[in-house]
């Protein structure tokens, strides 16, 4: 991560100040000289919510923010906002350091930090003559904000920032193997264990359908089982999370449009980066909740070799798949990974994918699909964290009669639906590998940005990660 945090006093008159409220009329005054002070209330007559001084041996920015006693969490997303605006200046003026001075309370400071280093993002990996942002220092002077408040939020944007990598990683820089050992690394820096199955592994245990997927790829698949099992853990059944790591997506032998479309399928594995780093987070916070993430990957291309529209897949399950579209491929490999889940017996299931362009144009990139048969406490719970941190919900029907569209003449099930309920119909595939609560989120829309998006910024955006961590940790406090 390229930006650390601290808490501490103010160093000195050399020092950059921000100073952000949400009350016009409570500021410190008296950093301002008389004429700074009658031009900062002139400015602030006009409506001006962001001021900056000059004053040589450094700045001062006051930053107030409009708040009108909204929803809490629509309020702190205007405190990240806020923080990103404030990360851009400070790039832009080349500069590499600011002091937080803030009578707010400790959840708005924190939402400020948070929009000001996810904001500060960059991958800059592939770049000879990369323009590297300036800021990389945060001071924060305020007796509301707590230390292990720091310490929490320094390790979730850090997972962010992995998540992020990785989706804005190149194929030819993160295939199926890669990505396994990319997890690897994490779970001996996060303290989780982590075991990948390897070709021969997954053929032994029939996952039909990643191996149909991997038939048109020269590169093998992976199959990595991740697990956060604390010795006190509130929860006696795991949640279990799963996400679609298809690291490239040419759509296969139904070949996808480059423009707009394939141009973008490095992020196809955006479920499996959410799932991933999170378990990142939730081991380096010892959070006192048993977790496993499971991530079925490979890339789907065209080879000689590959699936057809008209094969018949048997799933590990035993259940036998007409596949009519292999750009369906994602639920092929999320619907093994699910029957996979069962040796768990979970609690509940999280499913995490980039599964459908209906999802994404249903709702754009403002939040995610989701739907399933989890109870509706559950669903409540998902929803307050899914606001906590601004990636919000959106829950579509799972009824039972879109089964009627993925009914096939030949096979148990066929592997796409129709022109109508896409994203519904998705998940009622996967519906069918499962006996145990859970929930299909589907994050085609926000998971990667082609134009920059406040502090989610341009490309990998790492949805998910946070969402996942504020559950889990709320949960662990509910149980205890």
């Amino acid at each position: 991560m390229n930006t650390t945090i601290r808490k501490g006093t103010s160093s000195g008159k050399s020092e950059n100040i921000a100073i952000f409220t949400n009350n016009a009329s409570k500021f410190d005054q008296s950093l301002f000289s008389k004429a700074e002070l009658e031009f900062v209330n002139s400015e602030i007559k006009k409506k001006n919510k962001f001021i900056s001084i000059n004053q040589y041996e450094r700045y001062i920015f006051l930053q107030i923010i409009d708040t009108d006693k909204k929803d809490r969490h629509v309020v702190l997303e205007k405190f990240r906002k806020a923080g990103d605006q404030l990360t851009a200046l400070l790039n832009r003026l080349k500069l590499s350091s600011v002091c937080l001075l803030s009578e707010n309370d400790n959840d708005e400071v924190i939402a400020y930090v948070e929009g000001m280093v996810l904001g500060n993002y960059q991958f800059l990996k592939y770049k000879s003559d990369a323009d590297k942002n300036s800021f990389h220092k945060i001071n924060i002077d305020s007796k509301k904000v707590h230390d292990d408040k720091i310490k929490e939020l320094t390790t979730l944007c850090e997972a962010v920032y992995m998540a992020r990598d990785l989706v804005n990683e190149p194929l030819n820089g993160l295939n199926a193997t890669a990505l396994a050992k990319a997890f690897e690394s994490m779970g001996k820096k996060g303290g989780f264990k982590v075991k990948v199955f390897n070709k021969s592994k997954i053929t032994e245990m029939k996952m039909g359908g990643l191996l149909a997927v991997n038939m048109g790829s020269i590169d093998p698949p992976t199959f990595t089982v991740m697990e956060w099992k604390p010795s006190k853990a509130v929860n006696k059944k795991p949640i279990v999370l799963v996400g679609k790591g298809v690291v490239y997506d040419t759509g296969g032998l139904s070949l996808k449009p480059t423009p707009g479309s394939m141009d973008y399928m490095k992020s196809d594995m955006a479920g499996s980066a959410a799932v991933g780093c999170v378990m990142y987070a939730i081991a380096k916070q010892k959070l006192p909740v048993h977790v496993v993430a499971l991530v079925p990957a490979t890339d789907n291309r065209p080879d000689g070799n590959a699936y057809t529209p008209g094969d018949v897949i048997t799933m590990m399950s035993g259940l036998k798949v007409e596949v009519l579209n292999t750009d369906a491929e994602g639920r092929m490999i999320l619907a093994d990974a699910l029957h996979y889940a069962k040796n768990y017996k979970p609690e509940l299931v999280m499913e995490f994918s980039t599964l459908t362009g209906a999802a994404a144009n249903a709702i754009g990139h403002y939040g995610i699909v989701c739907m399933g048969d989890c109870d509706e406490d559950t669903k409540k719970e998902l929803n307050k964290s899914a606001n906590n941190v601004y990636e919000r919900l959106v829950e579509f029907p799972f009824w039972e009669e879109y089964d009627e569209l993925i009914k096939s003449d030949i096979a148990d099930i066929k592997n796409i639906g129709g022109a109508i309920g896409g994203a519904i119909t998705a998940g009622r595939f996967l519906q069918r590998f499962i006996d145990y609560p859970y929930m299909h989120f589907d994050i085609a829309g926000p998971s990667f940005g082609k134009s920059t998006d406040s502090y989610r910024g341009k490309n990998g955006t790492g949805v998910g990660v946070r969402f996942v961590f504020d559950y889990v940790k709320r949960m662990a406090g509910k149980k205890k």
